[in-house]
């Protein structure tokens, strides 16, 4: 490690927000532009280059990050690069989507603040885009092999660039009209602005790779005929199958699912729409669902100018503490985390049902029912708090206003491929 006492010398330093007032105005990345580079250094400084790296096990993809932890604290960001994309195809994505398990796996974590891994990794990638250390690699020869990949979500692009650069001839099938799969309809831009995206699209169009968009594979193109065209297929579909809420009420207008919500709020983005069908202003919003999708339509409604949004957790909530028993290191803690839509609806007071600290979120709280206006749309939502195993605790029903709900409740597996999973919205 470049500084031995880095971790006893320097506290840990996040890469700042913008002031909320500012950035609920826009759908531009939260974060401060340019702030994160300066930190980065000191912080790469913090990582004690373990005998035995837990962050290694914490991270699905096996990233290398002692490793291009000390390059960067040396400066040295061409290596660091190298060694990033050595395990990581699109280190700018998760370098801003990954909740970061390997931050819980850092041994740090034992006792102090953690090494800002996920911070450090976002600007090498930066770094190296802005240096041109990510050139196209297309392969010196070609295989004489075929490959189809069905879906261009990260899974697909992954695989995709990776056989391309294997030197194998591959097609890329998506049935939208743009790629990128949720990256590109269900995150919001205010959280990875869409040209990280083009750009890596761009970087395998100059490698060789063929993209195939508004194609629906069983429709407008048959499976079999995919398997006889090609040498090799991967399917990589992702899952997309919304889970519902089967309670009294759910049939009422006004409740939609948060991937019909979703993707129409970054087509206004996109410049497909002038505004949304399913847009959140002026609404009473309740989002059902404590996740990151929930976190992601709380964001959302509060720059499309709802009058109110709520969120409800199942969950009771977690303690702002690593559970040792429940939960022990290197394992990833539920702790109360507030994202910055959380951070947005705290400081405009989005909830009326708002704890004494401003949070939006109601905890440990169950949905029992919708109720209409006598017109079939939907006017309120009983819920009822839950003890820890989500049984309802008698005498703490209470309403509260909905007139816009959205289901995020997570997803049971891979779609139909028809039309029943996609958004709604008449594009």
């Amino acid at each position: 490690m470049a500084d031995p006492k880095g971790f006893l010398t320097t506290p840990r330093r996040e890469w700042p927000r913008r002031p909320v007032e500012e950035r609920v105005r826009d759908w531009d990345e939260v974060h401060v532009p340019g702030a994160l580079l300066p930190l980065i250094g000191p912080q790469a400084d913090r990582c004690m280059d373990c005998g035995v790296p837990f962050c290694h096990e914490a991270c699905p993809l096996g990233n290398l990050i002692p490793d291009w932890n000390d390059l960067v604290s040396r400066a040295d960001w061409r290596a660091a690069a190298e060694r990033l994309h050595a395990t990581n195809n699109f280190p700018e994505f998760t370098g801003r989507l990954c909740p970061a398990p390997c931050e819980a796996g850092c041994v740090l974590a034992i006792n102090q603040p953690a090494v800002t891994i996920k911070n450090v990794e976002c600007a090498i990638a930066d770094r190296a885009w802005e240096e041109g250390f990510a050139p196209p690699a297309p392969p010196d020869r070609l295989s004489g092999r075929t490959v189809a990949v069905i879906g261009s979500g990260p899974t697909g692009l992954a695989a995709a660039q990776q056989l391309t650069r294997a030197g194998h001839t591959v097609a890329v099938y998506e049935r939208d009209d743009r790629l990128g799969g949720l990256m590109r309809y269900g995150i919001p831009a205010f959280k990875m602005e869409k040209h990280h995206l083009e750009r890596r699209v761009e970087q395998m169009r100059s490698e060789g790779t063929k993209f195939r968009t508004s194609t629906t594979v069983g429709r407008d193109v048959d499976a079999a005929e995919l398997r006889s065209r090609y040498d090799a297929l991967v399917i990589a579909t992702g899952a997309t199958a919304w889970r519902e809420l089967t309670v009294p009420g759910r049939e009422l207008e006004g409740i939609h699912q948060a991937m019909e919500y979703l993707p129409l709020a970054n087509r206004v983005c996109e410049g497909d729409l002038e505004s949304s069908p399913l847009s959140a202003a002026g609404r009473h919003v309740v989002i059902v669902g404590g996740g990151d999708t929930g976190a992601d339509c709380l964001g959302t409604a509060v720059r499309e100018g709802a009058a109110s949004v709520t969120q409800l957790d199942i969950y009771r909530r977690p303690g702002a503490e690593r559970d040792e028993e429940a939960e022990p290191w290197p394992t990833y803690p539920k702790l109360y985390r507030l994202s910055p839509a959380h951070e947005e609806a705290r400081d405009l007071r989005t909830a009326p049902s708002a704890d004494a600290e401003g949070d939006a979120r109601v905890f440990a709280a169950s949905t029992l029912r919708f109720v209409g206006d006598g017109g079939g749309r939907v006017r309120a939502l009983h819920l009822v708090e839950v003890d820890a195993g989500r049984r309802p605790v008698p005498g703490t029903e209470r309403t509260l206003p909905a007139d816009f709900v959205l289901l995020a409740l997570g997803f049971s597996g891979p779609g139909s491929g028809g039309r029943a999973d996609r958004p709604a919205g008449g594009w």
